[in-house]
């Protein structure tokens, strides 16, 4: 059973760090999604991080061998390798339709589906705690779509469609995090991702056009490249930060990414019009996105906070 180095206050910087550019990636990958499509983006960001994990483990001397998986573990990267392929370019799909707000927003639901997963796979235990949390980020998600919420149970316009896809980004990754934590009790974390970033990036080779790449200005070529290595460091700041500090406390920090993707779009349609343009939605909505924020810490610290209401009851009642 792994146990956390006790230094909290790097593990939360790392974890604010792995917010932030989770944050502000989907601005970024608005910006090259006018020139290049989905699937040749997704390459590109899976090719160049893999290389880089590549040559780092080859050097160190740490290349996974897949004689230690056995048969349910090469099924479990197959599975893996999938979710995730279908997460990076789903999630795109539905970015090219939505807003960077709406989208990391509705992304919100893959750690809720993760959750959901594991009381039936892993039969873990659902507090009190993480149900109040649940029905929170329901209210807000209800409050967050309020000028929209006809037009998404009425029609399939390009907006319902895109958040359809979205939440479809959502399912498969929850697939691919069951995966993956099971991966993880035979190889490390880079090596996991290694090994599935290269592989996604041979899965989707077909049906990329590499060549889109000299279509990009200077601007949008060096977000591309800022895109790759967002992919490399916020995994590896978020691996780094499991390591400092508790795994639900890490997971409620994270819970913040969509109110930074918020804030950094108001900035950048502030500095640059041209590019970004800001999010249409009323008061009533950005305080749904709040309480999808609050509801996603509470899910995630709810058997924390019920074991620390449990202590604190206990240590009182030894008192009297």
């Amino acid at each position: 059973m792994h146990i956390s180095s006790g230094r909290w206050l790097y593990g939360l910087f790392l974890a604010l760090l792995t917010a932030v550019l989770w944050g502000v990636l989907p601005i970024k990958l608005k910006e090259v999604l006018q020139v290049m499509d989905p699937v040749t983006v997704t390459w590109f960001r899976l090719l160049v991080a893999g290389s880089i994990l590549l040559g780092y483990l080859a050097a160190s001397r740490r290349l996974p061998t897949f004689r230690a998986l056995g048969k349910k573990g090469i099924w479990l990267l197959v599975v893996a390798i999938a979710g995730l392929t279908g997460n990076y370019v789903l999630y795109l799909m539905g970015l090219n339709l939505l807003s960077p707000g709406t989208t990391q927003l509705v992304i919100q639901v893959a750690p809720i589906l993760l959750l959901i997963s594991s009381l039936f796979v892993f039969r873990e235990r659902f507090s009190l705690g993480q149900g109040v949390g649940l029905l929170v980020l329901l209210i807000g998600f209800v409050l967050f779509f309020n000028q929209r919420l006809h037009e998404l149970l009425t029609s399939l316009t390009a907006y319902t469609t895109g958040v359809l896809i979205v939440l479809l980004a959502a399912f498969v990754w929850a697939f691919y995090g069951l995966a993956q934590k099971q991966l993880l009790t035979v190889w490390n974390s880079l090596q996991v991702m290694m090994v599935i970033y290269l592989a996604c990036a041979v899965l989707i080779t077909p049906w990329a056009h590499p060549l889109q790449v000299l279509e990009l200005n200077a601007l949008q070529g060096w977000l591309l490249f800022a895109c790759c290595l967002n992919t490399l460091v916020a995994y590896g700041a978020f691996a780094e930060a499991l390591a400092h500090w508790e795994a639900s406390r890490v997971s409620a920090a994270l819970a913040i990414t969509p109110l930074v993707t918020f804030a950094s779009v108001a900035l950048a349609a502030t500095w640059w019009p041209d590019h970004v343009q800001p999010e249409q939605i009323n008061l009533l909505a950005y305080g749904g996105a709040v309480l999808v924020v609050l509801g996603s810490a509470l899910t995630a610290l709810g058997p924390s906070l019920l074991a620390g209401w449990r202590a604190r009851k206990a240590r009182l009642a030894a008192l009297v």
